[in-house]
């Protein structure tokens, strides 16, 4: 990756951060906070026959990962191009 300045190279990596730390932190709140702390109030309702408590702990959880990927892949994508940093 070669930069145009310095400047740049800072920008980069702070955006960078700046979005993992948004799709962790929705990827922590999916997982633990909807598969484990709120599992009791989410069972409560019922999502293709299954407590939803449930769902989001067995593949709720797995399946927002998986989408948190495809963002950050799209999202780094957009910083590349932004900082003309992509490989062609």
């Amino acid at each position: 990756m070669a930069f145009k300045n310095e400047s740049d190279a800072k920008a980069y990596w702070k955006e960078n951060l700046s979005l993992m730390l948004k799709l962790l932190v929705v990827w922590f709140i999916v997982s633990y906070g909807f598969g484990i702390l709120l599992v009791d109030v989410l069972n409560q309702i019922t999502f293709f026959g299954l407590k939803l408590g449930f769902w989001f702990a067995q593949q709720g959880s797995i399946l927002t990962f998986i989408l948190l990927i495809f963002i950050y892949m799209r999202g780094m994508a957009k910083l590349d191009n932004k900082y003309e940093v992509h490989e062609d």
